[in-house]
């Protein structure tokens, strides 16, 4: 027993940043499936939480970069996940927004640290984390419009002339938009049934293999994505977030070819 003990003290400890992407990739996808058996889209969700598309999807994609601190995307979670009827506060718990610490203190001072850990200070702490999340969402939202405004091309670009009549070299709007005449494709994927996939984006393979029962992965391309299986009827597959749907029959095999359009 002593020997099997020092072997799991052994075992390295993943980082706290660690923890957190895995666990984050773990509760988004969890979201991502309700949100698609729902058939609901990320706009409704935007209009039912109050919280900008970007961190939404952000959060179903595990992508901590794209995230403010983790106390708020704790919160974030929370509000996620109860507009998609789970127990918001219980549900975002899961999220390690701080490392736990051993208790080394000594026995006199038990009692003292006791006295200082009472209920209506856990409830404060609460009350603090809501107003928290509720001005950043807002103050989120707030940005995004402003952006958005200030993002905005004009219809008509004007030659600007100096006093000497000498045309200054100006930039043309479809300088601007030159790289925005593409969309890229997304393609999200469920599995019900373990199932073997593989998927090519842009003519290149970038996974091969058998997934298990409850994976759920995003691949995306510029151009074009071709995902085939050999168990249609065992993968949900969503397009540009779209609602998912099954790829075929169980047991078939089953390939499907997905282009980028133009953006008009």
């Amino acid at each position: 027993m002593k020997w099997l003990k020092r072997k799991q003290d052994d075992q390295p400890q993943l980082s706290l940043d660690q923890q957190r992407e895995e666990k984050l990739a773990e509760l988004g996808a969890q979201l991502w499936t309700s949100r698609q058996e729902k058939g609901l889209s990320l706009e409704e969700m935007v209009a039912m939480t109050k919280i900008p598309r970007r961190l939404l999807q952000a959060i179903e994609e595990g992508n901590m970069n794209d995230l403010p601190e983790p106390i708020y995307i704790q919160g974030l979670i929370r509000q996620f996940a109860d507009a998609l009827g789970f127990n918001g506060v219980e549900f975002s718990s899961q999220f390690p927004v701080v490392s736990p610490q051993k208790n080394l203190q000594p026995v006199g001072e038990s009692n003292s640290i006791r006295l200082l850990r009472p209920f209506h200070l856990y409830l404060l702490y609460i009350f603090v984390i809501v107003c928290s999340i509720s001005s950043l969402s807002q103050l989120l939202n707030n940005a995004a419009l402003k952006a958005d405004n200030e993002s905005t091309p004009s219809v008509e670009q004007e030659t600007v002339v100096d006093s000497q009549q000498k045309p200054i070299k100006t930039e043309s709007v479809s300088d601007i938009t030159k790289d925005k005449n593409n969309q890229s494709v997304q393609v999200g994927v469920t599995l019900k049934a373990s199932s073997w996939i593989r998927v090519v984006a842009d003519g290149k393979t970038q996974f091969e293999g058998t997934l298990p029962e409850g994976t759920h992965r995003i691949w995306k391309a510029q151009e074009q994505l071709t995902v085939k299986t050999t168990n249609a009827g065992g993968v949900l597959m969503s397009v540009n977030q779209q609602a998912a749907k099954e790829m075929g029959e169980l047991g078939k095999e089953e390939e499907i070819k997905i282009a980028a359009k133009p953006q008009l």
